[in-house]
């Protein structure tokens, strides 16, 4: 017998923070009575914004993965995902005629109810941290065929999140992760494409401006509700696009709810703000701060005072390893606030080269909203202990620059299946252990973007590369520019054509499971199923 669908389970919502609403003043975030508030925490990736490696288990091969594959793939650093192949919404549909409607209904219901639950906001709160960012795609609010009818029971998952948070004294920031037509040609947004039509149709920036408006509408007045990031890691060559829309929905935003802080991010994956003139009042600028020395293959990080970036025999040139230091990276991404005097919110980088500069207005600051090394694991080799522990050295490092200087965070992320977050599903879990052999196949194809060890396909694409780059050498001008063939060549092929044709295989995993096996692959996220980082947790729990 099938079980009736359930209601999101949302719990009553909880006495208003001390606090008042938060907002900007000065360099701080502060409290209705002007005391600062520094926002420490993570994002929950994963969960309302599925992405493919958050739920995968990246094996690298440490030894043989290339260097320059890496650095050229920088771009997909800040994903996560449930080991799907390709993009959520082609997933989805996959699994919708596997299971039918019934069952797909139920064990997404269940995933979401699992993958983030009472427990979960206890023991975030244990750690002494107090605010968590919601990534939240569209699709979950409103559907593409039926644009401007929302769909109540999404705003329900993130009501559910809100009032969890707020009963453990945790604010949460709300992140449109995902936006009809997708922001940047990347898979984190969702769109199936390598085109960001956000930007080419009106249509669909103005369904998001719709979205904030019901956003803003539900949550106006929150006091557990620290702020909104319209758009997360928008990426076009018209900056002018960029800053109009954000001008637009800006507007639109504060006619509803004049008093929330607004968090935005910069061009080019929240890397660059090198055009924006007039800073919006009452906002928060962020940048996602990844370091490589936090990722594989890069130099070994000892904490050198060159590698901290405190050596000052060495001159400051894009080519010098102190170009690369931790702390030059973080003044390059942060230029911008030390000019504005504006507090700060880590929120995501990935540690490019870039220009950031604005004029100085009151009530503007830059935030850092994502950042984090990635950790390895006993797959990796005899050696992923020494691995995770120059990890945990390059996080604490990191974190006394912040905390020197007073920087709201949130680390990426919360939870996945082992690869970065702060808990993780157990490999013994029934989602682990049925889907390792679809797992492996994928690792073997290196067909995410995020974490792919392309040493065994590395002669069937190099070919192709050398190919485009001689007869188009003009690719490497392609936008975006960090990304040069290569990158623009695994994109298209492997992360969705091939991806693409992955879908039946991965949906065939869940053909013919019952009701409670369902259930039993989905409990695979509950807290009580999970591991703990402990040396992750450690290092981000405030001193």
């Amino acid at each position: 017998m099938s079980p009736t669908r359930s209601q999101v389970k949302v719990p009553a919502a909880s006495t208003p923070a001390a606090s008042g609403v938060l907002k900007v003043c000065g360099r701080n975030i502060v409290d209705k009575d002007g005391k600062p508030v520094i926002l420490r925490g993570a994002g929950l990736g994963g969960h309302l914004n599925m992405e493919n490696f958050i739920t995968y288990t990246a094996v690298w091969n440490l030894s043989s993965m290339m260097i320059d594959s890496f650095i050229r793939d920088l771009d997909a650093i800040f994903l996560s995902s449930t080991g799907y192949p390709g993009h959520e919404h082609g997933m989805r549909k996959s699994l919708k005629k596997v299971l039918g409607e019934e069952k797909y209904d139920f064990f997404f219901d269940r995933f979401l109810e699992y993958f983030f639950a009472e427990e979960d906001a206890k023991f975030f709160a244990s750690l002494g941290l107090n605010c968590i960012r919601i990534p939240v795609n569209y699709r979950h609010l409103e559907d593409d065929m039926n644009p401007g009818v929302y769909l109540e029971r999404g705003f329900q998952w993130i009501d559910r999140v809100v009032n969890l948070c707020a009963a453990e004294g945790v604010y949460t920031i709300i992140d449109l992760h995902a936006a009809p037509g997708g922001q940047n040609p990347d898979w984190h947004c969702d769109s199936g494409t390598h085109i960001a039509k956000f930007w080419q149709h009106i249509e669909f920036q103005n369904r998001a401006v719709e979205i904030w408006k019901a956003l803003a509408e539900r949550y106006k007045g929150n006091t557990w509700v620290a702020g909104y990031n319209p758009l997360n890691e928008p990426a076009l060559e018209e900056d002018d696009l960029l800053l109009d829309f954000y001008e637009c929905v800006e507007k639109a935003i504060r006619e509803i709810d004049p008093d929330h802080i607004l968090y935005w991010d910069g061009n080019m994956f929240a890397s660059d703000f090198s055009k924006f003139e007039h800073p919006l009042p009452n906002s928060v600028y962020a940048c996602h701060d990844y370091s490589n020395f936090g990722f594989p293959n890069n130099p070994t990080y000892t904490g050198s005072p060159e590698q901290k970036g405190e050596s000052t025999n060495v001159p400051l040139r894009v080519t010098s390893p102190s170009s690369k230091s931790l702390l030059k990276t973080f003044e390059r991404k942060t230029a911008f606030q030390e000019k504005i005097q504006g507090p700060i919110w880590n929120g995501e980088f990935i540690g490019r080269e870039g220009r950031i500069y604005v004029q100085t207005r009151p009530e503007f600051s830059l935030s850092i909203g994502e950042w984090g090394p990635v950790y390895a694991n006993p797959d990796d080799g005899p050696n992923w202990k020494a691995v995770n522990e120059v990890r945990y050295h390059v996080l604490k490092d990191q974190l006394a620059i912040y905390n020197e200087r007073k920087i709201s965070w949130s680390i990426w992320l919360y939870k996945d299946i082992g690869f970065q977050g702060m808990v993780y599903a157990s490999p013994d879990t029934a989602y682990i252990t049925r889907l390792k052999p679809f797992l492996q196949k994928k690792k073997r194809l290196a067909a995410d973007a995020w974490g792919a060890d392309v040493s065994a396909i590395e002669g069937i694409f190099k070919p192709v590369e050398d190919w485009l780059n001689e007869e188009v050498p003009g690719i490497v001008h392609k936008y975006p520019p960090t990304w040069k063939a290569r990158k623009h060549i695994s994109r298209l092929i492997r992360n969705i054509l091939l991806s693409e044709e992955l879908y039946p295989e991965y949906a065939a995993y869940f053909e013919g499971l019952s009701f409670e096996e369902l259930d039993e692959m989905a409990a695979g996220f509950k807290f009580q199923n999970c591991l703990q980082r402990q040396g992750l947790n450690d290092a981000i729990r405030p001193k």
